[in-house]
């Protein structure tokens, strides 16, 4: 097969055989095929797209570039949940415990950041000793003995993605529909859970910029999972602003414990319990077994809820904290976790109410602290980011605090918060409430 001839075909928009993506994907993986002739590809199917055959070819000859996770080891029925990405998005940290709590054992292998999203291994190695490098063995072990453990994905689950992904990010072709999907789903084919959740953002803060756009990647993946013998749901949410108050490694992990407190801010605490029911009735746990999806949901976030309020999850964040070598007196102690040396709060200039607030704006920010990284060997700054102070529909006054920014380098943290300034817009009229969870897709 010759590599032109495929990307010659793509170019002018000929459907792909199977044979022929695979000849790509293997190509690149094994490095016969170079990273000028794969970007070329990859622009191709960037602009002449993939139809849903050739999607789900990419995905599984992805999946099977590398090694497949076996979970048989875990008693129950194992749930994964996978975020697209976004400003402000902790909620690992809060519907692991909170499922987990609620029977459902979670085994989850999570990403660091780039770019402005931040990533879960950031935020949870911000924790003194915490490690998210475990062996199988002990992997599994933990899930069995305290119900959840989240590590880093190994460069043995879909080599293809890991490489397919860095080229991606430099030459202009992540937004793509079937390269997003693919790139996703064959991860989570691959990491062996039994049951898939996908919270599918949409808005300025994520790269689905419209809920349309959302739906279809939503749908797409679904479809992908459940082919794949993995029963699969989809939620839709908002990014148009950011999701809780902090942005940032350090500071979302103080955020997701006040929601395992019961004090954190409506929005993030509302979609974790809504994400924690999906996991509870994808699992069967809490009596939902055999429920239609509408009871089971609503069975499963009751549970949730119950679990949140008793503190059953909180303490289940303790104990799961303390199993990866973490401090988990961190929970009663924020002063434990790293903090910056500069704080910096952004005025408000006039009266009024904040009618928008731009997560992508805020994201970019807080990656300008130091909070998140512009390439991949780039580090982070772990105590640094924004806490957010009003949010969409809150009256201010001017001189009001909208946000605060931190940071140890007083130039890159003083120009970041020039940057923050610029994402809240206030006008004199109070703008309609944003649905927060848009559509749910089962």
């Amino acid at each position: 097969m010759n590599t032109v001839e495929v990307i010659t075909k793509k170019r002018n928009g000929i459907i792909l055989s199977d044979e022929e993506i695979r000849y790509m994907v293997n190509g690149y993986t094994d490095g016969s095929i170079p990273d000028y002739q794969m970007a070329a590809f990859l622009m191709a199917v960037y602009f002449q797209g993939m139809n849903k055959e050739e999607t789900i070819a990419l995905t599984d000859f992805m999946r099977r570039s590398g090694d497949t996770v076996d979970l048989s080891g875990i008693e129950g029925i194992k749930v994964d949940k996978h975020s697209t990405g976004g400003v402000g998005d902790k909620t690992t940290l809060i519907v692991g415990p909170l499922a987990s709590a609620c029977g459902v054992p979670v085994a989850k292998m999570s990403g660091r950041g780039l770019g402005f999203t931040g990533g879960t291994v950031d935020k949870l190695e911000s924790i003194p000793g915490f490690h998210t490098s475990m062996e199988e063995c002990d992997f599994i072990n933990q899930v069995n003995q305290r119900g959840i453990a989240v590590i880093g994905q190994t460069g043995h689950i879909a080599p293809a993605d890991k490489k397919i992904y860095a080229l991606r990010d430099v030459t202009g072709t992540v937004e793509n529909l079937s390269l997003i999907t693919s790139s996703i789903m064959s991860k989570k084919l691959a990491s062996g859970s039994d049951a898939i959740l996908l919270d599918v953002k949409c808005g300025s803060g994520a790269f689905m910029k419209t809920e349309e756009e959302a739906e279809k990647l939503g749908r797409l993946m679904v479809e992908i999972g459940n082919s794949s013998g993995k029963k699969t749901m989809a939620i839709i949410s908002d990014m148009e602003q950011p999701l809780g108050n902090a942005v940032g490694n350090a500071l979302e992990v103080m955020e997701a414990i006040d929601v395992l407190k019961g004090k954190g801010p409506e929005d993030i605490t509302e979609l974790s319990l809504q994400l924690a029911g999906m996991m509870v009735y994808l699992g069967g746990a809490a009596g939902t077994a055999g429920l239609d999806m509408e009871e089971g949901m609503a069975k499963g976030r009751e549970a949730a809820a119950k679990a949140l309020a008793s503190g059953d999850a909180l303490e289940r964040f303790k104990s799961f904290v303390s199993g990866q070598g973490g401090n988990p007196a961190i929970a009663d102690d924020y002063g434990l976790l790293p903090q910056a040396g500069i704080a910096i709060d952004v005025p408000a200039k006039a009266d009024g109410y904040i009618h928008g607030l731009d997560a992508m704006k805020i994201g970019l920010a807080s990656q300008h602290t130091g909070a998140g990284r512009e390439k991949k060997e780039d580090s982070v700054d772990l105590s640094a980011g924004i806490v957010l102070r009003r949010k969409c529909g809150d009256e201010v006054r001017r001189g009001d605090i909208l946000c605060t920014l931190y940071g140890n380098d007083l130039e890159k943290t003083e120009r970041a918060a020039g940057e923050a300034a610029e994402a809240f817009a206030i006008d004199q009229i109070r703008p309609e409430p944003r649905l927060l969870i848009k559509k749910i897709i089962g």
